[in-house]
C-alpha cells in the first residue's frame, strides 16, 4: 500500500515561522510518542487525529518556540501520515545535536488513555519510514527517541516494537478500526481460567511478552490482583475479568500451558 499522506495544507497547519534547515540524508529513523494524555476516541474519529496533531503543532510553535512543529511525519490510527517538517528539513524533536541524525516520526499514543499503538498506527510509522528512505536519502535504523537522549519517549509499547525490529502487524492495517483499541498487542480473546492459583504470574508474563514492565509481588493473593486490576483500569480495561476467581481471562492468541 502506498503511504497515505496528509498534506499539511489537508490538515490545515499553520506556516512555519522560519526558514528549515536543510537535511541532506540521516542514518533512519527516530519513533516518538507524545508523553502525555491522547483520548482514545481519535481511534474511531479521524477528526481527533487532525485536532491533535495541530494542537501540537501550536505547543511547539508557541510554547518551545520552534519554527514548525518538531516531527518529519505524524502517524494515525488510521494508517493516515501527516506531513510535519516533511523531506530534507531537519526535525526538532530528537534533541539537540541528535537531529541531523534521523527523521521523526511521531505514534499519536501518549502515556495515558491510549497508549497501544493500533496496527494501523504501527503500519502508519512504516509507511512514514519507507517514504523517507524512498524520497529523502533515510537509512536503514529505525530506532526510539530514548535510543541517545534521556527520555522515556516512545513509551513502553512502542520501544518494544522498535526493539522488536519495528515488524509490520500481519493484517492490512486498512480496516475501520474498531471504536476502542485494544490497549494490549493482539486480540482480546476469553478462555476458561487455567492454574488458577498462577493467574497473576501468567498474566504478567503475558504483559512481559508485549513490552509491558509490570512488577507484581510474589503472594498472588488479593494485593497483586488488585495491582493488576489498577494496571488494566489506567489503560482503559475494565477489571471485572482479570485475575483470581473470574470466568475467563486475559490471553494472546491462544491460551498458554
Amino acid at each position: 500500500m502506498a503511504i497515505d499522506l496528509v498534506l499539511r495544507r489537508d490538515w490545515n497547519a499553520r506556516p512555519p515561522r522560519g526558514d528549515y534547515t536543510q537535511l541532506d540524508s540521516t542514518k533512519g529513523v527516530k519513533v516518538h510518542y507524545t508523553g502525555g494524555t491522547v483520548d482514545q476516541g481519535i481511534v474511531s474519529d479521524h477528526g481527533g487525529c487532525v485536532a491533535l496533531v495541530r494542537s501540537i503543532q501550536g505547543y511547539h510553535m508557541d510554547g518551545n518556540g520552534w519554527v514548525d512543529i518538531g516531527y518529519s511525519y505524524v502517524a494515525c490510527p488510521h494508517r493516515k501520515v501527516f506531513e510535519g517538517r516533511g523531506l530534507h528539513h531537519l526535525p526538532a524533536a530528537n534533541g539537540a545535536g541528535l537531529n541531523a541524525g534521523h527523521y521523526a516520526v511521531l505514534g499519536l499514543v501518549g502515556n495515558a488513555g491510549l497508549v497501544q499503538p493500533p496496527d494501523g498506527m504501527l503500519h502508519g510509522i512504516l509507511d512514514a519510514v519507507q517514504y523517507v528512505r524512498d524520497h529523502g536519502r533515510a537509512g536503514k535504523e529505525i530506532k526510539g527517541h530514548r535510543d541517545g537522549y534521556a527520555t522515556d519517549c516512545p513509551g513502553a509499547p512502542l520501544y518494544a516494537w522498535v526493539r522488536r525490529g519495528a515488524p509490520r502487524p500481519e493484517d492490512g492495517g486498512n480496516g475501520t478500526p474498531a471504536p476502542v483499541a485494544p490497549p494490549f498487542p493482539g486480540r482480546l480473546l476469553k478462555y476458561p481460567p487455567v492454574m488458577r492459583g498462577q493467574d497473576v504470574r501468567t498474566w504478567q508474563a503475558q504483559m512481559s511478552r508485549r513490552g509491558f514492565e509490570l512488577t507484581v509481588d510474589g503472594a498472588y493473593g488479593a494485593g497483586s490482583r488488585e495491582v493488576c486490576r489498577r494496571f488494566q483500569r489506567q489503560q482503559g480495561v475494565a477489571d471485572d475479568g482479570i485475575v483470581g476467581p473470574v470466568t475467563w481471562r486475559l490471553a494472546w492468541e491462544a491460551p498458554l500451558g
